[in-house]
């Protein structure tokens, strides 16, 4: 069915896809992850005076940790991270802007259905896919078209920059020449083990240590906090449903569920008028009627090319899908029924629906069961968040407010307000709070704070620590092992010069186990990298001799000797891919300087 978009036609489904694409909320409703933020009232930073929300960051942290990408531990980093990338895209979103570049609405629709993911076995698009993967990642349609949108007028900076890199002929042999070339060395490795004895660091070495790395040692201001959780799971567990309940909340989402929908579409303009194309449906509507198969007559009879060599299916359809006239007919059908015949934009259609996307109502009960508890514990729910914000306020402190409630006081471990607590008190809000002048020097509980929808915490600080430098003795083994580390490197390093030394004075060194390595590559594999770049770094051996340097390597100091060097043989490919290579670096080299002139020249404020 979507083939004709691929190729540019202006056809119904094309513009079918365009609505879809289009209906904000009509597949997955309200953006489902920033609830956090609700208010969406605060920036996060502002970029030449356009705000960056804390909503729109929230979003993409909730995204990254639901997708598995980021560790919910690593969460108020990457939510840094978030913010910088943000920034950077909001200052080449302006640069483009600026520049006049575009994407029209007819570009954009055909590069999403082009896209491979969302295409089925056969090449073409799925309306399943498309929905299934959004919403996996959090996205509506209307969002993902509107990043898509965004993140192909970057692209198309980028694209521009890296078509103007180029290299002259001469540059391109010289470069695949030193990319094919070879080099034959020899290495030894020293570690800890090679010293004539262990490094033994004394007090004195510690304490001056610790003295110019006191930043190291720096804790920052700490919490303990009590605290109390109220969910609303907690609340619907009280909360009975009926059978007649649980039967008409199947069948409002019965009512709503995606279709599993065929259709013979004809249509009229260039090729027949209209009344042709109604004296046509109503032919096969009479073939319908003695017998015929709907599935036969679509690709008898369907102008719709794609779905036609498939029985006129369109796979499942949500509403909002194929608009308002398609909608009315397919979803008042029950399976197994034609509808009569349908005028849409696109023309006529039989439509007939051959099942609905939804599990039994016994398979569903359990699901039922929860959503009907949750709807139904709502307005209690609201209550007990009331109960907990008015006692929580007029109390000392959170005992009586949990006994009234029948809550549980909870005690945290100690935390700062930049990296939060566990659990509940890793929402920025819940730090913040415990942090807040209120709570932590007036000693009040604070404001009841929503986590999520379904979830309210208050906390009150029981125990607070200042801002300071950790003594010595509390951080003793971590910097002896720092200190250990330093004096063994600086002592392999003495030791890897004095065999240079020896070694390019032309005498023998006993006791090093020397690896041997021909003809390697600059990408070769069984050698260590810092040592082969070392390898790659060292001038080219006098004849006879050998060039000598020395490296950090894993477990320590190495010391290498370049004994020959071969040059590449270059052929066309290999040049033609040291060219794309070096072309790549150039244009990401300006990608990076353009970014960063950008954000250098920005009035870029961080709340």
């Amino acid at each position: 069915m979507l083939q004709r978009i691929r190729e540019g036609s202006q056809g119904w489904v094309a513009k079918a896809i365009v609505g879809a694409i289009i209906v904000t909320f009509a597949l997955f409703g309200a953006e489902s992850l920033v609830s956090y933020f609700a208010s969406g009232s605060n920036d996060a930073a502002t970029v030449n005076g356009e705000s960056i929300s804390r909503q729109a960051v929230e979003t993409q942290v909730q995204r990254g940790i639901r997708s598995g990408q980021v560790p919910p531990e690593q969460e108020r980093q990457f939510r840094g991270q978030v913010l910088d990338q943000l920034i950077r895209q909001r200052t080449l979103d302006q640069y483009a802007r600026e520049g006049g570049l575009h994407i029209s609405d007819s570009q954009l629709d055909q590069l999403i259905v082009s896209l491979p993911e969302f295409q089925d076995q056969d090449g073409h698009f799925s309306d399943e896919l498309f929905t299934n993967r959004l919403a996996q990642a959090g996205y509506t349609p209307s969002s993902f078209r509107r990043e898509l949108r965004a993140d192909t007028l970057r692209r198309q900076i980028q694209q521009g920059l890296a078509a103007s890199a180029f290299l002259l002929p001469a540059e391109k042999a010289r470069l695949a020449s030193l990319q094919q070339q070879q080099r034959t060395f020899r290495y030894a490795q020293l570690t800890a083990a090679d010293l004539d004895q262990p490094v033994a660091p004394s007090d004195a070495d510690l304490q001056q240590y610790y003295d110019q790395h006191q930043q190291d040692f720096r804790r920052p201001a700490q919490v303990k906090v009590n605290y109390l959780v109220l969910n609303q799971d907690d609340v619907a567990k009280d909360v009975e449903v009926t059978d007649d309940q649980l039967r008409q909340a199947y069948e409002q989402a019965q009512a709503e569920a995606p279709r599993e929908v065929s259709h013979i579409l004809v249509t009229f303009g260039d090729d027949r008028t209209e009344q042709q194309a109604r004296e046509r449906l109503t032919e096969v509507q009479s073939k319908l009627e003695q017998g015929a198969d709907f599935a036969e007559l679509a690709r008898e009879y369907s102008d719709d090319s794609s779905s036609a060599d498939r029985g006129g299916d369109l796979g499942a359809i949500q509403k909002g899908f194929f608009g308002d006239e398609f909608d009315d007919a397919a979803f008042s059908l029950e399976p197994g029924q034609v509808s009569k015949i349908v005028q849409t934009q696109y023309g006529f259609h039989l439509i007939k629906v051959t099942g609905v996307d939804i599990p039994s109502f016994e398979d569903d009960r359990d699901a039922l069961t929860e959503q009907v508890k949750l709807e139904k514990s709502q307005s209690l729910f609201n209550e007990r968040v009331q109960k907990l914000t008015d006692e929580a306020y007029q109390a000392d402190d959170l005992t009586t407010v949990a006994d009234e409630l029948g809550l549980t006081v909870q005690t945290s471990d100690w935390f700062s307000q930049d990296a939060g607590g566990e659990g509940v008190l890793s929402n920025p809000d819940a730090a913040a709070a415990a942090f807040s002048p209120d709570v932590l020097e007036d000693g009040y509980n604070s404001d009841v704070i929503e986590t999520d929808d379904q979830q309210r915490v208050v906390l009150h600080v029981v125990d607070h620590r200042d801002a300071s430098t950790l003594p010595l003795e509390e951080v003793r083994d971590q910097v002896m092992a720092a200190v250990k580390t330093q004096q063994t490197r600086q002592q392999l390093l003495a030791r890897a010069a004095e065999v240079r030394q020896s070694l390019e004075s032309g005498e023998a060194v006993s006791g090093l186990n020397w690896q041997q390595a021909d003809s390697v590559g600059r990408d070769a594999d069984g050698v260590p990298e810092a040592i082969r770049q070392e390898a790659f770094r060292l001038p080219h051996p006098q004849q006879n001799q050998v060039s000598w340097g020395q490296t950090d390597s894993q477990n320590g100091v190495a010391v290498v000797g370049l004994e020959s060097v071969s040059s590449g043989e270059a052929s066309a490919d290999d040049a033609d891919f040291v060219t794309r290579l070096a072309q790549r670096v150039q244009a990401q080299i300006a990608i990076q300087g353009l970014s960063q002139t950008l954000q250098d020249e920005a009035d870029i404020e961080r709340n």
